[in-house]
Parts: C-alpha cells; structure tokens; sequence
C-alpha cells in the first residue's frame, strides 16, 4: 500500500463506519431529495427515539456525509456526497476499468465466428494441465520408483 493510500483510507474510515449502518443508510437517502429538518427525520423513522436518531445524525456529521444548519429553532441536514465520491473514486473507479477490459475481452471471443477459435483464445490464458492418469498407471510409476 502506498503511503498516500494509507492516509485517504484513515480519512474514509468514518465513511465506511456511517454506511455499515441500515439506519443511517435510509436517512441518507431520505435526506437525496431535500434537505430535511431534525424533526422530519424524528417522523420518518417512528422505531427510533429522538435521541436515537440525533445519534445517527452525529455519526453521519463527523463523517462528514451530513451538513447540519440552523433556521431559527430549527436545524436543517442536508447530503454531502463527497464523501461517498471519494469512496467511489477510489474503489470503484479502478476496478470499473479492470472489469470493463474482461467484458470486452469476453464479448469480442463470443462474437468470433470460428467456433474452434473461441476454446483456443479461452485456453490460452488457462495455466496447462497435467494429464490424468488412471489409478493403474499411478501404480505402475509407483512400482517403477521402488525398483
């Protein structure tokens, strides 16, 4: 791991902790369509406590994937996708890429006209085999061996 990845992967520790979470998952995609007061969020999930959900609303704040502000006596949360494009960037960026070469790799063999030609270009990336041998002829090295 290089060192500049061990620092990004600190910084997304809290991120990955926020979204383990079922409840904190559905507050957030309560909160994609708009910004949602405290209270709103209280009403959605009927489950939970206040104080149950405000402590979902802090973890998600110091992962920085809520923004809170205050209206009056209100406080107003809104989404902040950052985070999660951050988390995008980089683990699903690179393996998007890698994955997108197999694909394409895969549909050129499908479509090739030559039947013959699709187990051979298979084959080639497979690492070689060994022959089977049937049990009397691994008896039969075995007898060889002991001479």
């Amino acid at each position: 791991m290089r060192e500049t990845d061990a620092g990004r992967g600190d910084e997304l520790d809290a991120v990955w902790k926020a979204l383990a979470d079922a409840t904190r998952r559905a507050i957030l995609d309560f909160l994609r369509d708009r910004p949602r007061t405290t209270t709103e969020i209280v009403e959605m999930f009927p489950h939970l406590s206040r104080f149950g959900v405000m402590k979902h609303l802090e973890v998600l704040r110091q992962a920085h994937l809520v923004q809170t502000r205050e209206a009056g006596r209100q406080r107003v949360n809104s989404l902040n996708v950052v985070p999660i494009r951050k988390i995008y960037e980089r683990w699903v960026g690179p393996f998007q890429e890698l994955w997108s070469g197999e694909l394409l790799r895969i549909k050129e063999i499908a479509e090739a006209e030559d039947p013959t030609a699709k187990r051979v270009t298979l084959r080639r990336r497979e690492k070689p085999r060994p022959p089977r041998r049937s049990v009397s002829e691994k008896k039969k090295t075995e007898s060889e061996l002991t001479k």
